[in-house]
């Protein structure tokens, strides 16, 4: 109908299928739709099917995606292979949202509420008559409706019979998936119209029910439920303007999984409007990827790790667009030093991993500063070790750009293989001591005995080069030899 009355002034033949057609009614359409006739056609699981036959499929939009399988995708990618695909979701599921974020897919994040929309007020409880009882009373006063979700056919009634007992003056209606279609449809309509209070329903109603006057949600045994189906659920309430609250009740028989709680945690506090892709990222971190090609819903990826699977991957989409991959000059470097970051700065693994992990991942100096000031502004005045570990990959750097492939101390010196002699030589400008240049690939530094310190030997060379660097990039001559600095064994970390 929301088509038809969108697309009224084009010629466009518009149709649906589902089971609440009938076999008649089916069958013609069918028929209609591999002849050409009919330009859009909305269903339900009942499109892909094998009697479904497109005459010439050009887009597939796949709404509320979650609630399509691996197969299902399969099979739409079966129809036709050059065919477009946009999927719509509140909540992607985690193998789609890494997907997009490792750019096999393009994504584009709504995150702007409909006017006078306000957030769900959602808590989290164990199953307590007198807090529900309170819950329907309130929403009744206001001449509202509820939802109250039991996802147990077997008892659904024994549950009705509970909530009637509580609010004996409320008019209750029951629907879920085994009823007959005329029968849910009738229950729906009902309750659509206002004719019914409260519905106590299965997950049915999880997608695109849209009934501005149902302003209460209680979902019992939440724990049971994944995460991407509560934020579906929520959000059957709290569709027009009225302050809309969601309960999820906890068994009092027995305990919630560790699992469970981080789910109900995660929706209890992402509840703001908009809050469906944070809650796609956390479910992508409590369930992981699984496998991304293939119908497999977990592949082998611990084989080969996360990290490195990513890399295969993003390396094989890069020669699929005939892209170049980005090289990255960095020389090796050993001259006697450690450094790291310390427990005493950054105290979580995870999030101190996270920044070794960035770190190896700067490619100039721009993201190497913007790293670095991320970490001041999270974690405060970083120490002198964490200092040194930024210094070393500042050097790491900037002897990659100078055709530097190593630099090892050794003794009284430091050996550079180079790829340039005379680059490398350029790079060295004003060095204090001696430089030889042993062949076109081998140059010696003999810094004086001031220099040979591990810390005051990385920060010369660092210092060195960032001139050569700043020189460059200004278009300056080098110095004079004569103008080297003046030996100064500790030099400021800060100084460039």
């Amino acid at each position: 109908r929301s088509f038809r009355e969108r697309m009224a002034d084009y010629p466009f033949s518009i149709d649906s299928i589902s089971r609440f057609k009938s076999a008649r009614q089916q069958k013609e359409i069918v028929k209609k739709l591999a002849a050409g006739e009919i330009d859009i056609l909305i269903g339900t699981h009942r499109l892909i099917s094998n009697d479904i036959k497109f005459a010439d499929l050009g887009l597939v939009v796949v709404d509320e995606e979650q609630r399509f399988g691996v197969t299902h995708k399969e099979r739409l990618k079966q129809m036709r292979r050059t065919v477009d695909v946009l999927t719509m979701s509140a909540t992607p599921i985690p193998r789609t949202l890494h997907m997009s974020m490792l750019g096999l897919r393009d994504i584009s994040s709504l995150t702007t509420a409909p006017q006078d929309r306000r957030s769900v007020v959602t808590e989290v409880m164990s199953f307590d008559k007198n807090r529900v009882k309170l819950a329907l009373l309130r929403e009744l006063q206001r001449e509202g409706q509820t939802y109250f979700v039991h996802n147990r056919v077997s008892n659904i009634l024994d549950m009705a019979d509970q909530i009637q007992q509580m609010v004996p003056d409320a008019r209750i209606l029951v629907g879920h998936g085994q009823m007959g279609e005329g029968e849910l449809e009738e229950v729906m309509l009902k309750f659509i119209r206002h004719e019914a209070d409260i519905l106590v329903c299965t997950t049915i109603i999880e997608s695109g029910l849209d009934i501005p006057n149902a302003n209460t949600i209680i979902i019992n045994n939440a724990d049971r439920f994944g995460l991407s189906e509560l934020h579906q659920l929520r959000g059957r309430v709290g569709r027009w303007k009225h302050r809309a609250y969601c309960y999820l009740l906890l068994p009092a028989d027995r305990p919630v999984t560790p699992i469970a709680a981080k789910r109900l945690k995660a929706i209890e506090e992402y509840s703001h409007l908009g809050a469906g892709f944070k809650i796609a990222m956390r479910d992508l971190e409590i369930r992981g990827a699984g496998n991304i090609l293939g119908p497999e819903q977990s592949g082998h990826i611990a084989t080969v790790g996360y990290e490195m699977y990513c890399q295969l991957l993003e390396d094989a989409v890069r020669q699929l667009k005939k892209e170049q991959k980005p090289t990255r000059p960095e020389a090796h470097v050993e001259i006697g030093i450690s450094a790291f970051i310390p427990k005493t700065y950054i105290a979580g693994d995870r999030q101190r991993m996270d920044i070794y992990r960035r770190l190896t991942r700067c490619s100039d100096l721009k993201m190497l500063d913007e790293l670095k000031q991320h970490m001041e502004d999270a974690f405060g005045e970083p120490p002198r070790q964490a200092l040194i570990l930024f210094a070393l990959t500042e050097l790491r750097l900037l002897a990659g750009m100078y055709g530097i492939e190593s630099m090892i101390r050794q003794g009284p010196d430091v050996v550079l293989t180079v790829r340039d002699a005379s680059k490398a030589q350029h790079a060295l400008t004003g060095a204090p001591g001696t430089l030889r240049v042993i062949d076109e690939k081998t140059v010696y530094l003999r810094m004086p005995a001031t220099f040979m310190e591990s810390e005051a030997c990385l920060m010369v060379l660092r210092n060195l080069m960032h001139a050569a660097h700043e020189r460059d990039e200004k278009g300056e001559p080098a110095p004079a030899p004569a103008a080297r600095p003046a030996a100064n064994k500790k030099q400021p970390l800060a100084s460039k």
